[in-house]
């Protein structure tokens, strides 16, 4: 099979590290810098990216276009592709309920073929390997398993079927992310009244819990502003089964006291609890 070109939407922290990881098996990988901050640019150049200056160019230059950016940006991202006709393959590997990855699949179809993605796991870099699982089109989703193919990107193919990926992605991030904000809740408690070291202690006799890790408050802080959209695409998909939405929705608005924090990489364990006691 011949080197395809790429485009990736957009080089955030994941899409760059991704886009790094897709390049070892294509001809090249295109980015667009229209709109895009200075932070973007220097990811891009870092990951050896090629730049292009509009979003017409990219998709006329790329055979697939893998979609990541923030969950509330992903339909509008999709009907400005879908309004230059793409004809290649559209990866939508946002952090979007299947209702939504429906919706895109609809929006870009017959023009372009449709892989539902989801991204399990930190960025690929250093010695970090993530998961990209995948459902759509066997032939469509054969490509994106040969473009990763030796990479630190693993991927998994979960059928035919477009929103198994987004669910199962959602269905992981609601334990992992609402789990964290426990232990905000519960050590910012403790600490109110003197015990948090105490409570820590209790759970350090338990195995892999993440009470013990209370040194991980400040990070997820620092990613509030994009696991609280997260939390509520997962609450958005627990009402369409019909179940309770109502503790993933409350997990979302307490990451809220944290909007000011964003990638906050000097954040202590005390400032996060301290942002997270001001309403």
């Amino acid at each position: 099979m011949d080197q395809p070109t790429v485009g990736i939407l957009h080089p955030g922290s994941m899409g760059a590290a991704v886009a790094a990881c897709a390049a070892t098996n294509a001809a090249a990988v295109f980015w667009c810098t229209s709109g895009r901050s200075p932070a973007s640019a220097a990811r891009a150049k870092q990951s050896g990216l090629t730049p292009v200056s509009t979003l017409a160019e990219l998709l006329d230059r790329s055979d697939i276009v893998i979609s990541l950016c923030p969950p509330a940006a992903a339909e509008d991202l999709a009907h400005a592709v879908a309004g230059h006709r793409f004809e290649g393959v559209y990866v939508e590997a946002n952090a979007i309920n299947p209702e939504r990855a429906l919706r895109i699949a609809a929006l870009l179809e017959p023009d372009a073929t449709v892989v539902d993605g989801g991204v399990v796991g930190s960025p690929p870099v250093g010695a970090k390997t993530p998961s990209l699982y995948l459902s759509g089109p066997a032939a469509a989703t054969a490509r994106i398993e040969a473009l990763f193919a030796g990479t630190a990107v693993r991927t998994a193919v979960l059928g035919a079927e477009i929103g198994k990926a987004s669910a199962l992605k959602l269905a992981y991030a609601s334990f992992q992310k609402t789990s964290r904000v426990l232990v905000a809740l519960a050590v910012g408690m403790a600490r109110e009244h003197g015990v948090d070291q105490e409570l820590v202690d209790i759970a350090s006799r338990r195995t892999d819990s993440y009470l013990a890790e209370p040194e991980y408050v400040s990070k997820t802080a620092a990613r509030a502003w994009r696991w609280g959209p997260e939390l509520e695409e997962a609450a958005d998909a627990l009402a369409a089964a019909g179940l309770p939405p109502e503790m993933l929705r409350a997990a979302a608005s307490t990451l809220a006291r944290w909007k000011d924090a964003k990638d906050d990489r000097e954040l202590t364990l005390t400032d996060a609890l301290d942002r997270l006691a001001q309403p």
